[in-house]
């Protein structure tokens, strides 16, 4: 009989990382996966994402309602409570032989607790990666990670963390970032489809952005926002080509999306906005800036740390929500400044060394193949009592 894996997704970036886990668990005879949606991927707001799941070939078994009150932290701590009602009764029907959650989110941490509070055997991926920069982030993940029976991580040092976090080690697997198996794979736009889908030029050079709120300081999310716009303006009316993406639904989010759609209004040449690229898109883009044209990412997104070495393509972090996160030598970091924003993107541009270090970097974070082998312990780890019940290694 096949074993019935529940995979939780809520918003479309976590998604996106969960696709090469989706289609590996598709793939395997001995699997059979039941996929839940819910967060973001139902709110229309931020693209009402669960169509470019379905439009992947994935269909959704169960769509979860999670409700978020307000643009705030408040409103997050409902939506957890939300969460986990919603999802604790989906599961109790399910009954599935394992749930798969994925990183930091509080709608992962929500379903989390849902299944582990109900002796579901519940497989986390990303555990024991580390940030310091004010996103709750790793106080989410490293809780998660003391619930969860099996941890997928995606480097070395996050899977040491995890077993000094007392995990035994028969339950941790260093598998690597699973959306690079896309990569690997070369399922992402092309470059004709690219220019075409946002009508870039070739010649000019292209950059990407997307900036979350920082949850501590999700108060500030649009005034933090503001230099990286202003910084934009400067370099698209020199002929840059910009796109902006939408921010995740953290608290704050949605103040940073008024700022976005103003700027995006304000007739700046070479910009365009848009709520969701989409990871075949989204790659696509970055293949475009590192590979065959010229550019760069900009934001505070982990897309920006952990997907851009795949491509050889600089990106410019700003702030502190990634602070302290393993990186590869394509990151250049900086400061909420207009100037300092600037020069990196030049940077990115112009510097034929710092190009010729992008294009040669080693990516941390792995080279494919993650997907396959979380398949494989889905389909072979032993379902049983010392699987469920925990020991504390320290």
């Amino acid at each position: 009989m096949k074993r019935r894996i529940a995979v939780f997704t809520g918003n479309r970036a976590e998604y996106g990382l969960q696709h090469p886990i989706l289609r590996a668990i598709a793939a395997d005879a001995r699997l059979e996966y039941y996929l839940l949606a819910g967060g973001a991927h139902l709110q229309q707001d931020f693209g009402a994402t669960a169509a470019e799941i379905e439009a992947d070939g994935f269909s959704v078994y169960q769509r979860v309602d999670i409700r978020m009150g307000g643009d705030n932290l408040f409103g997050t701590a409902q939506a957890i409570g939300s969460g986990v009602l919603s999802v604790s009764g989906i599961l109790n029907e399910l009954r599935p032989d394992f749930v798969v959650v994925y990183a930091d989110r509080f709608e992962s941490f929500a379903a989390l607790i849902a299944s582990t509070q109900m002796s579901m055997p519940t497989a986390h991926i990303e555990g024991g990666d580390y940030t310091e920069g004010g996103a709750l982030d790793d106080s989410v993940r490293h809780a998660m990670t003391k619930l969860a029976h099996l941890h997928f991580t995606t480097n070395e040092q996050a899977a040491e963390r995890v077993r000094n976090m007392g995990e035994e080690p028969w339950r941790v697997f260093n598998v690597g970032f699973p959306a690079l198996d896309l990569v690997a794979a070369g399922l992402y736009a092309n470059r004709e489809e690219v220019l075409e889908q946002f009508g870039l030029d070739a010649s000019r050079p292209v950059v990407l952005f997307c900036q979350h709120s920082v949850a501590t300081e999700f108060d500030k999310a649009a005034e933090q926002v503001v230099p990286a716009l202003e910084a934009l303006e400067v370099i698209a009316r020199k002929g840059y080509q910009v796109i902006l993406t939408y921010p995740n639904n953290d608290a704050g989010g949605r103040r940073i999306i008024a700022v976005l759609e103003e700027f995006a209004s304000a007739g700046v040449p070479n910009v365009q906005c848009v709520k969701s690229l989409g990871r075949h898109h989204f790659h696509g883009v970055l293949n475009l800036i590192g590979r065959v044209g010229r550019g760069c990412f900009v934001g505070n997104s982990s897309a920006g740390i952990k997907e851009t070495p795949a491509f050889g393509c600089p990106a410019v972090n700003i702030g502190t929500r990634q602070q302290g996160r393993l990186r590869a030598a394509n990151v250049i970091d900086v400061p909420y400044s207009q100037s300092s924003i600037v020069d990196a993107v030049r940077r990115c541009v112009e510097d034929e060394m710092f190009r010729h270090t992008c294009q040669t970097c080693v990516n941390p974070y792995g080279a494919g193949n993650a997907g396959p082998r979380i398949a494989e312990v889905l389909a072979t780890v032993p379902i049983d009592r010392r699987l469920i019940q925990k020991r504390m290694t320290y």
